[in-house]
């Protein structure tokens, strides 16, 4: 088999596993401790974001007295528990992985997450020793839609960016793949407008079986 691309880099979050749905949920219930009634509204603005960065503007907007860290503990406590039940993998993910691996080329995870939840997602896929390596926005100075995290897997697999796919779903997730200088594709989870999606990567698609069948043609 041909690699189109020397590295393949996947988002975790809504990309390969269905867990947008589960994050929304986790967030409702952990405001709901806090006494806030928190609304699609205002998650629309923080989808893709580092936990951090996610707070530093939810504890602006409500006004909270918690410290960032203190939310983001909070939530991670809610989010855990919710993964081994609830997180099953996108249609077609586990066959584009096997693909990649197939490929004989690097592919990793890149995610926005912290590495707890990273880890609680790949085990709860049985994906431990079939993507080995994980990579957090928590270790770079900025989270997506920066491209610190891309840049920083691209770097830990000795791949330059500009041969790197990028797989993504939300804007704010491609925005950081496009901006460290990859060939991002895209397919939109439930809260993506596939219009804002084809204005950052032209290479848009339904779902991740259509993506595979695009690398294998």
């Amino acid at each position: 088999m041909n690699a189109k691309f020397a590295a393949i880099i996947f988002d975790m979050d809504g990309t390969l596993v269905d867990s947008e749905v589960v994050w929304r949920d986790a967030e409702i219930a952990f405001f709901r401790t806090l006494g806030i009634e928190y609304t699609d509204e205002v998650r629309q603005q923080i989808i893709g974001l580092r936990l951090d960065e996610m707070f530093t503007r939810l504890k602006a907007h409500y006004g909270l007295p918690q410290s960032v860290a203190e939310l983001e503990a909070g939530m991670e406590a809610v989010m855990l528990p919710l993964i081994p039940k609830e997180v099953v993998p996108k249609p077609g993910a586990r066959e584009l992985i096997d693909y990649a691996a197939h490929l004989g080329i690097p592919y990793c995870i890149a995610s926005s997450s912290p590495m707890s939840i990273i880890k609680a997602v790949v085990e709860s896929q049985g994906w431990t020793t079939l993507i080995p390596h994980l990579y957090t926005a928590d270790a770079v100075p900025l989270g997506k839609p920066a491209p610190d995290v891309y840049l920083y897997a691209a770097r830990s697999l000795g791949v330059e960016p500009a041969a790197c796919l990028a797989l993504e779903d939300s804007p704010n997730g491609a925005r950081a793949a496009v901006a460290a200088g990859m060939t991002c594709y895209a397919v939109p989870d439930f809260h993506s407008d596939p219009a804002e999606l084809r204005a950052i990567t032209p290479h848009v698609f339904a779902d991740l079986q259509q993506v595979l069948a695009a690398l294998q043609a």
